[in-house]
């Protein structure tokens, strides 16, 4: 059974070049410190955050058929649910595009879906380099799998992008440097700027994002590994 925590209902950003509405699925298996999303990520909470019925979701979509033009499903982690490629089924079959994004730890998962035919835009969040996975994201975690996403997607059977949040403390310079390394050649890489909000390890919330100009002379030296590479504040 899918949980619902949220449904954004219109966004212009997050579905590169589409309309689209945002449904978060509750659950994820990364307990990232800097995470803002803690009532979608931790079980105590998720008990106490307010759910949405699939029955109202799909209601929804029925309303805005020929209005919307896709559905990004987020979370939490969507892959950690067995039930996702039904779920995502129902939308495709409503007629709407769906983007997928996704920390990439299930690449079985992940496979299975575009093989389906059931996605059309991947975004995954690359945490950090190799050597530093366990420790950003707060658990031991199969690597292997995180590193067959990346090549999953790097065979271009989809639209994707790679994605580094920076969180001060956590990255430097040359971890950014390490992760472009790694993932490249590939088609898209976006950078995007920490935010100290409502994080899991609140912490956090006291730490001060980097300069903006930090992250873009970063941005300018690995932008070459890219097709395309972008600052995202």
């Amino acid at each position: 059974m899918i949980k619902i925590g949220g449904l954004q209902k219109t966004t212009l950003i997050d579905f590169p070049g589409h309309v689209a509405s945002t449904v978060f699925l509750s659950g994820c298996n990364f307990r990232c410190p800097f995470c803002y999303s803690s009532e979608l990520v931790l079980p105590e909470k998720i008990k106490d955050h307010p759910q949405i019925s699939e029955e109202y979701f799909f209601d929804f979509l029925k309303e805005r058929v020929g209005l919307l033009e896709g559905v990004v499903v987020c979370g939490g982690e969507p892959t950690i649910n067995k039930d996702l490629p039904e779920f995502i089924k129902k939308i495709k079959d409503m007629g709407f595009l769906v983007k997928l994004d996704t920390n990439g730890s299930n690449s079985e998962m992940l496979d299975k879906l575009i093989k389906e035919g059931l996605l059309d835009y991947v975004a995954m969040d690359v945490k950090a380099p190799r050597d530093k996975y366990a420790k950003t994201v707060g658990i031991e975690v199969d690597l292997k799998s995180i590193e067959k996403s990346v090549s999953i997607l790097r065979q271009g059977k989809v639209d994707y992008e790679f994605r580094t949040t920076i969180v001060p403390g956590i990255h430097k310079k040359e971890d950014i440097l390490k992760i472009a390394e790694w993932i490249s050649p590939a088609k898209r890489y976006f950078l995007q700027n920490f935010r100290g909000e409502k994080t899991i390890d609140s912490s956090f919330e006291r730490v001060k994002s980097y300069p903006d100009s930090f992250i873009l002379k970063i941005k300018e030296e690995i932008a070459p590994y890219f097709e395309e590479c972008y600052f995202r504040d």
